[in-house]
């Protein structure tokens, strides 16, 4: 695998970038979707089956069911 293969599983949606100047609506949208965030996981795995569970996202890495522990 290509460095820029693994690079690309280790940040699908790229790298985070840190805005300069943090307004507080921004603030607010952050906290809305942290709380929101477990529930929408729970959802999201719920139906999985234990191989989906199991299954890397990456070569080497960790399971589904490590990363979320369920």
């Amino acid at each position: 695998m290509t460095n820029s293969k693994l690079e690309q599983l280790k940040y699908p949606i790229g790298k985070f970038d840190c805005p300069n100047n943090i307004s507080q609506e921004q603030i607010k949208s952050w906290i809305s979707i942290l709380e929101h965030f477990p529930n929408r996981l729970e959802n999201l795995v719920k139906d999985l089956t234990d191989k989906q569970l199991d299954t890397p996202y990456r070569p080497e890495g960790w399971t589904i069911r490590q990363v979320v522990i369920i």
